[in-house]
């Protein structure tokens, strides 16, 4: 066994951390002062202002990346009976937040070489209750929102976007969440806007699916004491919102780099292929912001994907796997009525993917030794 003296992180959030803390910090001591906790002043500046960095005119902020996709669908009309196209390659909070939503989700298959949704996949998944598809900007790579646009109108439904994992994307002229009728974001600390806790956001230009999540999201109150339907607890702190509202002008730049670092992983791996290792293709060049860098260990190498993961786990590179279990296999969805052979790319996915360190300020020299090491291989 080789031990590496050399070790290379999955994700380094002291980078992006250390030079702003003095201002996190500062941000904090602000709202600890004024005291206004639970849906304050810095939370509707920071609502305003990721809305506009996204292209759209609204944001709601909520408890979790889940609820803004539960209560955005509910706030766009989707209800009990509906059906909603959603790809099986995905985390299962995507699932999750259909089913709160009182929907049935239908899953759909991946193109195996982006790991998106398969649009003409969906089109032959369609119900006579399909009300809207809910595509996932996956690993930071937008679907494409012409082609999104295009599917919705032929088949009139509505386009929400699980935008979790895409904060700031772009393709085709749109960023993501500002193609459909509404998205939803996390911000989870890792992901490439992430706050110090859970937190997520609910964005749109329709004021009216504004002003009904902002409902749902307290207790389902427009105004104090005075409920008007069935919601719930889920608002973002205040004090995530400042932390958010720190960070959130730093975003473009730590995008930049990361899409810059995917670039120089592209580059290097494209030798492995004709060994097995394969990359995920970037089919939105400098508008993929890669919050996660996937690789494919298919069946022409000459190790398994966990052997891979153990080869590099030796020589201090630290990696993940998004996801291992396909949505459609997940015990608790049994109820689904899906079972294994049903989304085949998803599963086959699923099996060979491996995620690779990737974060802003992740140096060339330690994505050069990652790519030596898999040439080994």
């Amino acid at each position: 066994m080789i031990v590496s003296s050399k070790t290379i992180p999955f994700v380094d959030l002291t980078l992006q951390h250390q030079p702003i803390q003095a201002d996190i910090e500062q941000a904090i001591s602000t709202v600890v002062q004024r005291g206004d906790f639970i849906l304050g002043k810095t939370l509707k500046e920071f609502e305003a202002e990721f809305a506009q960095a996204s292209g759209v005119k609204y944001g709601v902020g909520v408890a979790s990346g889940t609820d803004a996709i539960a209560l955005g669908l509910q706030a766009c009309g989707i209800t009990q009976g509906d059906d909603v196209l959603v790809p099986a390659n995905t985390f299962i909070a995507t699932v999750m937040g259909v089913i709160q939503a009182g929907a049935t989700p239908i899953l759909v298959d991946c193109d195996p070489h982006t790991a998106l949704i398969d649009l003409n996949l969906a089109a032959k998944a369609i119900t006579p209750k399909t009300k809207a598809i809910l595509p996932v900007h996956l690993y930071g790579q937008m679907v494409s929102p012409r082609a999104l646009l295009d599917f919705a109108q032929v088949h009139d439904l509505i386009i929400f976007e699980d935008a979790a994992q895409a904060h700031l994307a772009q393709r085709e002229g749109y960023k993501a969440g500002s193609v459909g009728m509404a998205a939803a974001f996390s911000f989870y600390p890792s992901k490439n806007l992430g706050a110090f806790g859970n937190g997520g956001m609910l964005i749109t230009s329709d004021e009216d699916v504004a002003q009904r999540v902002r409902t749902l999201r307290n207790y389902g109150a427009p105004k104090k004491y005075y409920h008007t339907e069935v919601g719930k607890n889920s608002r973002l702190d205040t004090l995530q919102a400042a932390i958010l509202q720190v960070k959130l002008p730093y975003l473009p730049q730590w995008n930049q780099l990361r899409n810059q670092a995917g670039q120089i992983y592209d580059q290097g791996l494209k030798s492995g292929e004709d060994k097995g290792i394969i990359t995920i293709k970037n089919l939105s060049q400098e508008g993929h912001v890669y919050h996660l860098y996937v690789i494919r260990i298919n069946k022409d190498c000459s190790m398994s994907r966990d052997q891979v993961q153990q080869f590099l786990a030796e020589r201090g590179i630290q990696t993940g796997i998004h996801y291992p279990i396909p949505c459609h296999l997940q015990p608790a969805y049994k109820s689904l009525g899906y079972q294994l052979g049903d989304f085949p790319q998803a599963e086959m996915l699923c099996e060979q993917i491996l995620s690779l360190p990737m974060y802003p300020g992740i140096t060339s020299d330690q994505i050069a030794w990652v790519i030596e090491q898999l040439s080994l291989i």
